[in-house]
């Protein structure tokens, strides 16, 4: 088998309240440096068969269709490499 993961983040132009509460609080726990913070979904997805390009097709139109709100969100599809023996 094999993992696809498809990363969902909010368009850049989308407030983050999420990432802003967070950034706010990480000065408070001792976290200094962090000029901003975004705040995403990541899918880990494990594909049969094959991972060819009818596959990633197929996952693209899932993350368009059900995965992410286009109209607010981008996301990526990528194909994760399988971990080695002994990991």
């Amino acid at each position: 088998m094999a993992r696809v993961v498809v990363d969902v983040m909010l368009k850049p132009e989308i407030l983050d309240p999420q990432g802003q509460a967070v950034q706010r609080a990480l000065p408070r726990l001792g976290f200094e440096g962090i000029a901003d913070v975004r705040q995403g979904k990541r899918f880990e997805l494990e594909v049969e068969g094959p991972v060819d390009e009818a596959a990633l097709a197929r996952i693209h139109e899932m993350a368009e269709t059900f995965l992410a709100n286009t109209v607010i969100e981008d996301f990526t599809v990528r194909v994760e490499e399988s971990a080695g023996a002994g990991s």
